[in-house]
C-alpha cells in the first residue's frame, strides 16, 4: 500500500480547483500531452518546477491516457548546498530525479548585457539534448500564468513588440522535440499558498548573477521584477488587469495592426491599399 503523503494529497483536495483543475485545463485546451508521450519534466529547484513535477505525477496517476516521464535536473554550477537542497526536496516530494551537470553559470556570470536571457537559452539547449538522449519527445517547463502576463507586457514596454510565452512550441534545433508549459493557467499566488501551507522551502534563483544583484527578500532590479510590481499596482484599481493582458494576445485583430510578421515575412496595413 502506498504511503500517504499530505503534500501530494493537498494538490487534489485543498488546491484541486486552483492548481490541479487549472493544470488539467491547460493540458486539454492546448493539447499538450498525448498517449505514448515520454516527457522530460525539467526541475530547477524552485517552487514552480517542483509543483510541476507533482502535478505531472498526479495527472499520470489519475488522467485518462498513459504517458511516461523523466524528472531531470540540470546543475548549471549550483553551490553544493543548493544542489543538496534540490535533492532533499525531491526526496521529500517523492520525485525520482536524474541530475546532470553543465558549467553554464561560469559561462554567463561575467556577461553584462542580458545574462539571464543567455543563461535561459543555454539551459534550454542542454535540457532538449539530455531529454532527447533519454528518449523523450517533449520537455515540460514550470512557467505559470503570471510569467505569461509579465512576458507580454515586457515585450511591449521594453521590446517594442507584441509577443507572448507560448504554451506549446516545436523545437527548431532538435527534431521531433516539443516544449510544453502545462502550468499556463496557474496563478503564482496559488503556488505560493501551496508552498506555505505545506511548510516547504525551495530555491529562488541560485545563480551568481542573482546573488550579486538581488536583496535577501527576493526583490531585485530586473525588468521582470519591475513589470511584476507594475501589474500589482494596476490591479489595485483594476483587479482584472492581468486577465485582460493575457486575453489581449488571444484576441489580436490584425485589421487594426499597423505591421506584423509571420516567421521571416513582414506585412503592413498598407498592403490593403496597393
Amino acid at each position: 500500500m502506498e504511503k500517504y503523503n499530505p503534500i501530494e494529497h493537498s494538490i487534489i483536495t485543498k488546491y484541486k480547483k486552483t492548481l490541479f483543475h487549472r493544470f488539467v485545463g491547460a493540458v486539454k485546451d492546448y493539447k499538450l500531452i498525448f498517449p505514448g508521450d515520454r516527457i522530460a519534466v525539467c526541475i530547477s529547484g524552485g517552487k514552480d518546477s517542483m509543483l510541476l513535477a507533482k502535478l505531472m505525477q498526479e495527472l499520470s496517476a489519475h488522467g485518462d491516457y498513459p504517458f511516461d516521464m523523466e524528472f531531470i535536473v540540470m546543475d548549471p554550477g549550483y553551490a553544493p548546498q543548493n544542489r543538496q537542497k534540490i535533492i532533499d526536496n525531491a526526496r521529500l516530494l517523492n520525485i525520482p530525479v536524474r541530475i546532470f551537470d553543465t558549467d553554464i553559470f561560469s559561462s554567463v556570470v561575467n556577461i553584462e548585457k542580458n545574462p539571464c536571457y543567455l543563461c535561459a537559452r543555454m539551459r534550454r539547449g542542454h535540457l532538449y539534448k539530455y531529454a532527447q538522449e533519454l528518449g523523450c519527445n517533449k520537455i515540460a517547463l514550470g512557467h505559470h500564468f503570471d510569467d505569461v502576463v509579465e512576458t507580454i507586457l515586457m515585450g511591449m514596454l521594453y521590446g517594442a513588440q507584441v509577443q507572448t510565452m507560448m504554451p506549446r512550441i516545436k523545437s527548431t534545433n532538435y527534431e521531433g522535440m516539443e516544449l510544453i508549459r502545462p502550468m499556463y493557467y496557474i496563478r503564482e499566488k496559488d503556488i505560493i499558498s501551496w508552498r506555505n501551507y505545506n511548510h516547504l522551502s525551495f530555491l529562488q534563483c541560485a545563480c551568481r548573477f542573482t546573488d550579486q544583484n538581488s536583496m535577501q527578500d527576493g526583490t531585485g532590479s530586473s525588468k521582470r521584477q519591475e513589470i511584476k510590481h507594475l501589474i500589482a499596482e494596476m490591479k489595485k484599481t483594476n483587479p482584472q488587469v492581468d486577465i485582460n493582458i493575457f486575453r489581449s494576445v488571444e484576441r489580436v485583430n490584425l485589421s487594426t495592426i499597423i505591421g506584423y510578421y509571420n516567421e521571416e515575412e513582414e506585412h503592413s496595413f498598407l498592403e490593403k491599399f496597393v
